[in-house]
């Protein structure tokens, strides 16, 4: 009989935060992470010859104050509040390499009474720009090793008297960041592939709601003990997971029919598509575990698991709307953003506010190229010239 106090724990934490301003997308990515960080390399699916752990890499995108700090807030302390390990938010490669190499701790499996090593290790960062640097391509290419939970993963140390290996790594990833920021870090040649392919890119372009006293009510207060409880007792979780039968045939049908119809064809995304099922699974765990302690599976949690990262997936392209070649890319989709918001925007506002990102031709030309790709129109309105955002563009940012 299961001692937890909460039906599902996502559920019950997207409950307490619900007087909060963030989107309910960040909130619900927070709570995912949060269970993620605690299953750790504990618990595993086996399908086949391959071996899946529920560890995610997870980023929040959105402009300036569309409180993605916040939404991460609560879950950092509660994740800090039961011990779990974190590393450092600004951090060298080296004592990030330290801060994993001394995370290493023994398990006893809860199904077969195996004692397991594993090194796990959750990075929680709100400012990922600061985290990662400016194209870091040492420390991207290390998080791309570790996210395929190395059995053993090989370094170079300076400190001979150290091991030069950790075995058994696991490595959850949270952070957030601007889209500005992400063409700041990313080489645009890394982009698609390598790291960026392995994150799952959660884009929110306002915050959810206006609250003025974000003040959590008596019984949403209430639930934190609870919720604190229960994430102790899915991080004492250990062992093995298996699908029901008809999970693994919701699984397998969906497996078939994704390949044939991929969701993007923007390249930059490509290297997502090919990691879909790896993040299905992921979350297929993920979701069993919030509920409950049977190892299993179900029906319902690999259907739950879809349709989040389907609804993730709706705006996820947006996240490098601004990446491209084009230096004028980053200037068309902010653009693109303003007009999806307001509807309406006197041409003569444009040029004004981007005049220090673009010149008049460079905006103008910006602006022909969004009516030939029928994202805007240009009306007029006795002596006003009005740039009107049509249907495809509201479609696109507002979904």
């Amino acid at each position: 009989m299961s001692n937890r106090l909460c039906h599902d724990w996502i559920e019950c934490y997207l409950d307490y935060v619900e007087n909060s301003e963030p989107a309910d997308m960040f909130k619900l990515w927070t709570a995912i992470s949060c269970v993620a960080a605690c299953m750790k390399r504990k618990c595993r699916l086996e399908l086949g010859l391959l071996t899946f752990y529920p560890n995610l890499y997870v980023v929040l995108v959105g402009p300036s104050g569309c409180r993605k700090g916040t939404a991460m807030g609560p879950g950092f302390e509660m994740l800090s509040e039961i011990g779990i390990r974190m590393a450092a938010e600004a951090t060298t490669r080296e004592a990030l390499i330290r801060a994993l190499r001394i995370s290493s701790d023994t398990t006893v499996d809860q199904l077969s009474g195996k004692m397991e090593l594993h090194a796990s290790l959750t990075i929680f960062s709100q400012e990922l720009s600061v985290f990662l640097g400016f194209n870091n391509m040492q420390l991207m290419s290390d998080l791309t090793d570790w996210y395929d939970c190395r059995t053993r993963w090989s370094y170079d140390t300076k400190n001979k008297e150290l091991a030069d290996y950790i075995v058994n790594v696991w490595v959850n990833l949270f952070g957030a960041t601007t889209p500005s920021l992400i063409q700041s870090a990313l080489p645009t040649d890394a982009i698609g592939l390598g790291l960026t392919s392995r994150i799952i890119f959660v884009y929110e372009q306002r915050k959810g709601k206006t609250c003025v006293a974000p003040i959590p009510t008596e019984r949403q207060l209430a639930l934190r003990p609870r919720l604190l409880h229960d994430l102790e007792l899915i991080h004492m979780m250990s062992g093995r997971f298996s699908f029901t039968q008809e999970a693994f045939e919701i699984y397998g049908t969906w497996y078939l029919a994704q390949e044939s119809k991929p969701p993007f064809t923007d390249e930059k995304l490509a290297g997502y598509v090919e990691r879909r099922p790896n993040h299905l699974l992921k979350l297929s765990l993920i979701m069993s575990a919030s509920r409950g302690e049977d190892y299993t599976i179900t029906a319902e949690d690999i259907k739950r698991a879809l349709s989040i990262l389907l609804l993730t997936e709706k705006k996820m392209p947006l996240v490098f709307g601004g990446v491209g070649r084009n230096p004028a890319a980053s200037v068309m989709n902010r653009i693109m953003a303003l007009l999806a918001e307001r509807g309406t925007v006197q041409y003569e506002e444009i040029i004004v506010r981007f005049s220090s990102d673009a010149d008049i031709v460079t905006l103008s030309r910006i602006l022909e190229t969004l009516q030939a790709s029928k994202l805007a129109e240009v009306r007029t309105d006795g002596t006003r010239r009005l740039i009107v955002a049509t249907d495809k563009i509201h479609t696109v940012f507002n979904n």
